[in-house]
């Protein structure tokens, strides 16, 4: 499914960003500024990615099968509404590594991912992002 994304925030030496899906764009923003506490957290779990971390408590793979490569999930207040933004990665020709915010979550109820989890798992990994905006 050929889609759009608008970046949000870039790393500094520019070679990592992070966007969001256009289509998803006005209900992800708006979760992610919710609160001063969304926001924190988004911040944290922007800094990992955008300076190469690895911290699967905040950022990791969200691959149950071979239908979902290339889906990673962030995760929000773990232990609590326990939400996700399930992301595409994407390398793009000039070599920037974009991770797309495709789709939100607002509460994950449980430790197993269900059907309800998996097919957006399997929407997001269907995603094929052509056009990714940067409005710098």
């Amino acid at each position: 499914m050929d889609r759009k994304a608008i970046v949000i925030t870039r790393s500094e030496d520019g070679k990592r960003c992070i966007a969001v899906d256009q289509s998803n764009y006005e209900v992800i923003l708006a979760f992610l500024g919710a609160d001063k506490r969304h926001k924190s957290k988004f911040r944290d779990i922007a800094n990992v990615i955008l300076n190469g971390l690895r911290n699967t408590e905040l950022y990791d793979k969200e691959e149950p099968d071979a239908k979902s490569k290339g889906v990673r999930a962030m995760k929000f207040f773990k232990g609590q509404e326990n939400a996700r933004i399930y992301c595409r990665e994407v390398t793009r020709e000039d070599k920037t590594f974009v991770i797309i915010a495709s789709e939100l979550l607002e509460s994950k109820k449980t430790q197993k991912i269900n059907q309800k989890i998996l097919n957006i798992i399997h929407r997001v990994a269907s995603y094929d992002y052509k056009e990714i905006i940067d409005p710098s």
